[in-house]
């Protein structure tokens, strides 16, 4: 029997999108409460946010075909509540060890997510006729933002970071039976290869300097989810709601920039878009880093929000558009590549954090805008032209 509410396909996307961020979302802005409760430094908290940044990694090498065999309708109504299940038990965790091997199921949840999100996205655009793509993951972001909003309320109630997300796990239950309960797969593309992907995409010389593109934007997205609710806490010590609030500030700015970019794109070209954002998110980096007050603190997270954006989807772009090799070959090269600095680059920055404050786990970043403001020019000069939904 199917349940919850009838929604066009691309908006069913949005809505998978929405739901999977508003779970991921929960946790990051309660890492202050877990790093005090457990009594440890930065980096040893990095330490153990490896261990869902390991089990995404290995998830989106090898879940492909299980995904396949079990169906991706049954597996995405079982993964993402599974995910808040999850993080509710890895916040049980007495120690950076404990929290590293609680949060490796985690890691492989969202691994099988994102492929099935993903690949979802990409085959409705193609059953549609219109690109949703950078729409999908706008929602991604707004779904994190609402999170954050959510969580910083709460912490600032006081109620445990335990019972907290206990208490979300029924949440996103619902949640899923409202917005996929009717969800039915997109067909494959038509034409589409068969052949399975290999596990690793070897890159060229033209991946890698578009890697270089991307490593600003993928590491600081990542270190403003991991990092930025500590920052505050730290240098400013602000109220639990505050320290939230900056995790959810640049979830904001970033999705309302994906949501309207690809005008933009279109107009006036990849490379011109990115080096704006680009100049933007270096900005809202050396604010973050040199800040004397909170207010400008939340300044500086909500231009990373903005530069962050859509770089790597025109990277994507960018690696498709390609014909030295096979488009999906290349494409899976940047993205796992790009994903691997997504993933362990914020979580190793506590070392950094550690040892030399937790100002330049921000800091870092500045140089890697520099870098991939030199390689920009790899984005494509010309306007893109296609349909927006």
């Amino acid at each position: 029997m199917r349940f919850g509410i009838e929604l066009p396909p691309q908006q069913r996307v949005y809505g998978g999108f929405f739901i999977y961020s508003f779970c991921m979302g929960s946790l990051p802005p309660r890492l202050p409460d877990i790093q005090h409760a457990m009594g440890i430094e930065e980096g040893a908290l990095g330490l153990g946010l490896i261990g869902a940044a390991l089990g995404t990694l290995i998830s989106l090498s090898f879940a492909g075909a299980l995904l396949d065999r079990f169906g991706y309708r049954r597996a995405i109504l079982t993964l993402i509540p599974l995910l808040a299940l999850g993080y509710a038990i890895a916040s049980f965790a007495s120690g950076p060890l404990a929290f590293f091997l609680l949060l490796v199921p985690v890691g492989l949840v969202i691994g099988g997510i994102e492929i099935i999100l993903n690949l979802e996205a990409d085959r409705t655009e193609h059953m549609i006729g219109r690109r949703i793509m950078n729409r999908s993951h706008a929602f991604w972001s707004f779904g994190f933002f609402s999170a954050g909003i959510v969580s910083a309320a709460i912490a600032q109630t006081g109620l445990s970071v335990q019972l907290h997300l206990l208490l979300m796990v029924p949440v996103v239950i619902l949640g899923v039976a409202l917005l996929l309960g009717r969800f039915t797969p997109a067909p494959h593309r038509s034409g589409a290869s068969t052949e399975e992907a290999p596990r690793f995409a070897a890159p060229t010389l033209a991946i890698m300097v578009l890697v270089a593109v991307t490593l600003s934007a993928m590491i600081m997205e990542g270190a403003g989810i991991d990092w930025s609710a500590i920052y505050m806490k730290d240098e400013f010590q602000v109220s639990p709601f505050l320290a939230g609030f900056a995790v959810a500030l640049g979830a904001f700015t970033q999705a309302v920039t994906r949501f309207f970019a690809d005008p933009f794109v279109e107009r006036y070209s990849p490379t011109l878009v990115s080096r704006v954002l680009l100049s933007v998110l270096g900005v809202g980096a050396v604010i973050v880093f040199f800040s004397p007050s909170d207010w400008l603190s939340l300044v500086g997270f909500g231009l990373m929000g903005v530069g962050t954006s859509v770089i790597f989807p025109l990277a994507m772009s960018a690696a498709a558009q390609r014909t030295d090799r096979p488009a999906a070959t290349n494409v899976a090269s940047l993205a796992q590549i790009s994903f691997v600095a997504f993933l362990l680059g914020p979580p190793l920055l506590g070392y950094v954090a550690e040892h030399f404050g937790i100002r330049w786990s921000f800091g870092i970043g500045i140089p890697l805008v520099i870098l991939s403001l030199v390689f920009a020019g790899a984005l494509g000069a010309k306007p893109i032209r296609h349909e927006v939904d």
